[in-house]
């Protein structure tokens, strides 16, 4: 998507400006696919907030349970440190671990209560609502042409395009957004299922990014997800003569209602479109894209073969 509307505006899927046109979300920082939710660590002064105040809850149940950090971190599954991290604010607990911790503790669901906004506060302010629509999406649809989407990126393949980055991450950061990054595959089990669809350049498969054993179990978890039912992944051959894509990559997400939204980066920007208008053509235009592609049969064939050529 070429389209930057809006500049420095921060806005919610569903608002609208003054002008009764939907308003746009920049991200001026790094992008969703590139940093996946800034690696599982709050992000803004009131995100920060509710981290510490979860926190302080679970010290608390914690002392009056009488239990040390290091036998407590074990039934849960994490080291001493890293339960210390999670009663001072500076990493946030999967939804998971808040269960367990709940149960743990005896806390009878207080702990469970702070789930959605511990998770939320993972995210900066102006990517919340882009996390939560792809979390309840009835339809999500991308097409990709410089890495695998992160939605089916293997966990070889997320380090390997982490340890890319310039200037690079340390290793805590990495492996917190892998963390946070195959959380969200959890898209592809939810229930009712969402209708996904992906559309990603030849050129995307042939990339040895991490090397040839990468490449290939990246490969090998395309052919896997590509047989769900409710997925259907295409590829954009090198020989096409024409594409609708050649403005780039963009996602489009549909939520219960009709209601679409249009996400896009490029270069450490990422925009968030609500205008119902935009959302239309993003969506007409990635069903052309889908008719100038492989089909989803042939494209799983043609996977096939760059496996054997490796």
């Amino acid at each position: 998507m070429a389209e930057r509307e809006g500049a420095g505006a921060e806005a919610v899927p569903g608002e609208r400006d003054n002008n009764g046109v939907g308003a746009a979300v920049v991200n001026l920082g790094d992008g969703w696919e590139n940093d996946d939710g800034a690696g599982r660590r709050p992000e803004e002064e009131a995100g920060r907030g509710v981290v510490v105040a979860f926190g302080q809850t679970m010290k608390t149940l914690r002392v009056r349970e009488g239990l040390e950090r290091e036998e407590f971190g074990r039934r849960i599954g994490y080291s001493a440190s890293t339960v210390a991290s999670f009663e001072q604010g500076r990493r946030i607990p999967s939804p998971r671990t808040i269960e367990r911790a709940d149960e743990v503790l005896g806390a009878g669901g207080l702990l469970c209560l702070w789930k959605e906004q511990v998770e939320r506060a993972q995210y900066p302010v102006f990517f919340q609502g882009m996390a939560a629509l792809e979390k309840e999406a009835i339809e999500l649809v991308a097409y990709d042409t410089l890495v695998v989407k992160g939605l089916l990126q293997t966990e070889e393949y997320m380090r390997a395009l982490l340890g890319m980055r310039r200037p690079p991450l340390d290793e805590e950061t990495i492996e917190q957004r892998v963390a946070a990054r195959l959380a969200r595959q959890d898209i592809f089990d939810r229930r009712p299922a969402p209708l996904l669809s992906f559309v990603m350049d030849e050129s995307v498969l042939r990339r040895w990014y991490g090397g040839k054993e990468v490449l290939q179990g990246q490969l090998e978890q395309l052919l896997l997800i590509g047989q769900k039912r409710n997925v259907e992944i295409q590829v954009m051959p090198l020989r096409c003569e024409e594409s609708a894509g050649v403005d780039g990559p963009f996602t489009v997400v549909t939520q219960k209602g009709g209601k679409r939204f249009v996400y896009a980066e490029a270069q450490g920007t990422s925009t968030l479109l609500t205008d119902p208008d935009q959302a239309a053509l993003a969506a007409a235009r990635y069903g052309i894209i889908r008719s100038q592609a492989l089909t989803p049969r042939e494209s799983l064939v043609f996977i096939e073969g760059l496996l054997g050529e490796l």
